[in-house]
């Protein structure tokens, strides 16, 4: 019995035993898997994070060395701009100087050629060396006829200074103002000498070696601007008929405005039809050339009175003999800038009308700088009327010396 009752309880603990021996395999192996798993990865997640980090510090190093060099490429790119603007400004400053030499060159050709054919008149021949020394603010060349004696008088009795204050104007203020005319077809006749024995009284003729003859008024524009350039160095040149009243100061004032501007075209722009039917006025024989009927001309000043810069009129005297000549001067002027870069001004007070448009606005304080009736082209009856308008219109010759250019 006791014998039995032993052998149970042997068997009952040898059976517990096994289990949990078994169980505590069983965690002993997790526990050794968990552990060996654990040491494993340690040591691997240090190595990873040491090159990690030994890595990044070479990538850093590796960076701020690309952005030192990118800077330093941006820095000396900058600089290669700079140098590279700098380059291309000296070289535009020196294609306009050797621009503005082959232009002195080629007008001073012209000059001398103009001069040596005897075009100006003795008195402004023996002045022209005395008065290229020095600068000038405008020259007014006044367009007359042979026919025109009366209305020459005229001016000269009302907004065209003579005598010592002719003089006087040229010296302290710096204006030129003189008629211009050329010789008739029988060189030395009877119309030549009676233009000489005038200019010998008065001393304000410009002779130009021109036939003179009103379908060539487009030749004779060219060949005063190639000469008054070539006598006077000025800011402007102003060309004006002689049935126009003129006030100088208020010209003078207008003018300065834009001496900046090297290129540039002032008077009052219009824009006219092309007449193509023979015998009306102001036909244009190349009519054909505008397009089709009916069109208009392209922009021009108005030909009673218009002033371009120096720069201009050195370009009509070195390409005079290539420039074309329309029926009509001013459109013909307006031809020769056509492609050019030229500031065109269109300024209205350069060609108002007769008392009472011109009066109203001289008592209104803006005083015009040139008045005429539209309906003659000029003031109608100029010789027998100028002298109202400039009473009326006129700025004053207080105006002229008091003024500051």
């Amino acid at each position: 019995m006791s014998f039995k009752s032993k052998g149970e309880r042997y068997s009952t603990r040898s059976f517990v035993s096994k289990k949990w021996t078994f169980l505590l395999c069983l965690g002993c192996f997790c526990a050794g898997m968990l552990f060996t798993n654990r040491m494993e990865t340690i040591p691997e997640s240090k190595g990873i994070m040491r090159t990690t980090a030994v890595e990044a510090e070479k990538l850093k190093l590796i960076s701020e060395g690309c952005n030192l060099k990118a800077k330093e490429e941006k820095h000396v790119s900058k600089d290669i701009i700079g140098e590279v603007f700098k380059t291309h400004h000296a070289i535009q400053t020196l294609d306009k100087t050797i621009s503005n030499l082959e232009m002195e060159i080629a007008a001073a050709r012209a000059a001398q050629e103009s001069l040596l054919s005897g075009s100006p008149s003795s008195t402004d021949m023996s002045s022209t060396e005395s008065s290229r020394k020095r600068k000038y603010l405008m020259v007014i060349g006044i367009n007359t006829a042979f026919s025109s004696r009366k209305r020459r008088d005229s001016v000269r009795a009302t907004w065209m200074l003579q005598g010592e204050k002719k003089k006087k104007l040229e010296d302290e203020k710096g204006i030129i103002v003189r008629f211009v005319i050329g010789h008739s077809a029988t060189t030395g006749g009877i119309l030549d000498r009676a233009i000489e024995a005038e200019d010998k009284k008065h001393g304000d003729l410009l002779r130009l070696d021109h036939v003179e003859g009103y379908l060539e008024l487009s030749g004779k524009t060219k060949a005063y601007f190639a000469t008054a350039v070539a006598l006077w160095d000025a800011d402007f040149y102003v060309k004006v008929d002689d049935d126009v009243h003129v006030n100088i100061a208020t010209l003078g004032e207008t003018l300065v405005r834009h001496r900046k501007n090297p290129r540039v075209y002032i008077g009052c722009m219009k824009s006219g039809p092309v007449l193509s039917q023979k015998g009306v006025r102001y036909h244009e024989p190349e009519y054909w050339k505008f397009g089709a009927w009916g069109n208009k001309y392209f922009r021009h000043a108005t030909g009673q009175l218009y002033a371009i810069s120096k720069d201009l009129a050195k370009y009509i005297s070195i390409n005079q003999h290539v420039l074309h000549k329309y029926a009509n001067e001013d459109v013909s002027l307006g031809s020769w800038f056509i492609g050019l870069d030229v500031e065109h001004i269109d300024d209205r007070r350069l060609c108002c009308g007769t008392p009472p448009d011109c009066e109203w606005k001289a008592q209104a304080g803006n005083i015009c700088v040139a008045s005429f009736d539209w309906s003659c082209s000029g003031i109608c009856r100029s010789a027998d009327r100028i002298k109202e308008v400039h009473r009326r219109c006129g700025e004053g010759e207080n105006a002229l010396w008091s003024a500051t250019f």
